[in-house]
């Protein structure tokens, strides 16, 4: 596996660790359809939330939450949609929250949780 792919991965995980650990409660992991991926999908109280995790080494081509862009965001309110939809769930309401991860393998990595992206 690619160092990107491990990275990616051990994201996943540590961002998903944190929100549960905040009181979130994981239900999907890396969902897919033809529209693209959901990376995490967890519910928190009556609201499905859809979650972006970035992850990097390091800071050094930006911030993990530059990678989100305008573009990007409006696709994962769609995702958010069509997941609801698949799993023919109702919620009281979604949002789309990110998860960024620097992690350069050295020190304990830093989680930044952003609820509501918009």
């Amino acid at each position: 596996m690619r160092h990107k792919d491990e990275l990616g991965k051990r994201g996943e995980a540590l961002a998903a660790r944190y929100l549960e650990d905040a009181g979130l409660r994981i239900i999907d992991r890396n969902w897919r359809c033809t529209l693209g991926e959901i990376d995490l999908v967890a519910v928190d109280g009556a609201t499905l939330v859809v979650v972006e995790v970035k992850t990097r080494s390091s800071e050094a081509y930006g911030h993990p939450l530059e990678a989100i862009t305008p573009g990007k965001l409006e696709r994962l309110y769609l995702l958010a949609s069509r997941w609801a939809r698949a799993h023919d769930l109702r919620f009281s309401g979604f949002r789309v929250d990110a998860v960024a991860i620097v992690d350069g393998g050295v020190e304990e990595p830093v989680i930044e949780h952003l609820r509501a992206v918009s």
